[in-house]
């Protein structure tokens, strides 16, 4: 077969007690796997992914776990539940949005202040005269991403001063790819080449993600700790999130870590292990836009605390009423569905576009990655959804995660599934 489910936690007696109380209650669940395993297998064979991790709760309870295929086509290791994936833009919400939250909440930043009062250098800029709200709605009309590994690089194909070598030194310490080392003030190369970007003069809505680039500075300059540990410190440690973080070999077996890309363009070496975004590499693995990795369960743990008005294990890591302002839209009168940093639902519903349920009410919002990963949490039916995939391997032509509606489908038959459990 074209893939293998390793494991399928549903917990029956939870359901039946609490939801159902009938018997069922069993039939429901099998044939939620059922349906959820033809969807996937049908996925594998059109190599949308060569395998994923899905997981779902309710009321905070997991009821779907379930993990599918291999980390690659040669389908040498399964994939289990625990295996840790790049998450991608993810990050964006996961790490950057929920940082800048705490921030708001503690009155060190102001939604309406320019994005040049946090960031060193910007100067008139027109990135730095964009507000903070218009920068986490994407409705700043800033480019939507700069090719940094090509920027860097002279007509005859060698990087500039200062950027990267093809060996170690003090100078060049971080290791991008078996032959290319990274200059260690690389960062305000970033800066410079964002300062310089178009900004469109009457914005529209246009995704974004040079901001994010940004982000850990603002953290560090307003609470003098790096984003990384800043993140561990207030949210990851605490509530106990062991594979949410950066560089995940620092902590982990590689084994564990499921590949993204063949890279044949710019690191010119398999992607495993370390962040597939080519700008987050280029922090260090570290960055507000892409670097993030994790598990299905820890990630869901961590969006479940967001749909439970900022409360986890019995302590509150955000306001409610911050939740409420940043997932709330910001500026549907101009055709924007995006909260702060937070996705929403479509404002009217297409199937090919979505990559959520058309059941996800209003009050729903999430994040997807390019990696072919998503994490979607809707108030108005306590659920959280997340789903894990490499769709990128062996590269980013693969588009049938998306050509299949893979994602949205199978969020669907969650929803119908938990309408069900309410009619019995």
């Amino acid at each position: 077969m074209a893939y293998r489910t390793i494991i399928f936690v549903l917990f029956i007696i939870f359901f039946q007690n609490v939801c159902l109380g009938k018997t069922d209650s069993l039939e429901i669940l099998k044939k939620l796997q059922k349906d959820i395993d033809s969807i996937v297998n049908n996925a594998i064979s059109k190599e949308a992914f060569p395998g994923c991790v899905i997981y779902a709760s309710y009321q905070g309870k997991p009821f779907v776990h379930m993990a599918f295929g291999f980390h690659t086509y040669d389908s040498v290791r399964s994939v289990y539940s625990s295996d840790i994936y790049d998450l991608a833009s993810l990050t964006k919400v996961t790490a950057s949005t929920v940082a800048l939250m705490r921030l708001f909440e503690q009155g060190l930043i102001d939604l309406e202040a320019p994005i040049k009062d946090y960031v060193d250098g910007l100067g008139w800029s027109k990135v730095g005269r964009v507000t903070i709200r218009e920068a986490l709605a994407h409705q700043g009309g800033i480019k939507s991403w700069i090719k940094y590994y090509e920027e860097i690089q002279r007509r005859n194909q060698k990087y500039r001063n200062k950027t990267i070598s093809n060996t170690y030194s003090e100078e060049y310490p971080f290791k991008v790819s078996e032959n290319q080392f990274l200059h260690k003030d690389f960062y305000q190369k970033i800066k410079k080449m964002i300062r310089k970007s178009e900004v469109t003069k009457n914005p529209n809505y246009v995704y974004s993600g040079l901001f994010f680039y940004l982000v850990p500075e603002i953290i560090y300059k307003l609470t003098g700790e790096q984003f990384d540990e800043f993140l561990s410190h207030h949210f990851y440690d605490s509530m106990d999130l062991e594979t949410l973080g950066f560089n995940p070999t620092e902590k982990f077996d590689l084994l564990r870590i499921v590949p993204t890309e063949i890279d044949t363009f710019f690191r010119h070496s398999p992607i495993h292990g370390v962040v597939h975004d080519e700008g987050a590499i280029l922090m260090k693995g570290v960055s507000g836009n892409a670097g993030l990795f994790s598990n299905a369960r820890d990630l869901g743990k961590f969006w479940e605390m967001l749909l439970t008005d900022g409360w986890s294990g019995g302590y509150s890591y955000l306001k409610p009423a911050t939740l409420e302002l940043f997932t709330a839209p910001q500026y549907s009168n101009f055709d924007n569905r995006r909260g702060l940093g937070f996705d929403r639902p479509l404002l009217v519903y297409d199937s090919i576009r979505s990559s959520v349920a058309k059941s996800a009410s209003v009050r729903s919002f999430g994040h997807s990655g390019y990696t072919g990963t998503l994490a979607w949490a809707d108030p108005d039916y306590d659920l959280v959804f997340i789903f894990l995939s490499n769709r990128v391997y062996p590269n980013r032509e693969q588009r049938a995660l998306y050509d299949l509606n893979v994602r949205p489908e199978i969020h669907q038959l969650i929803y119908d599934y938990l309408e069900a459990t309410k009619e019995n």
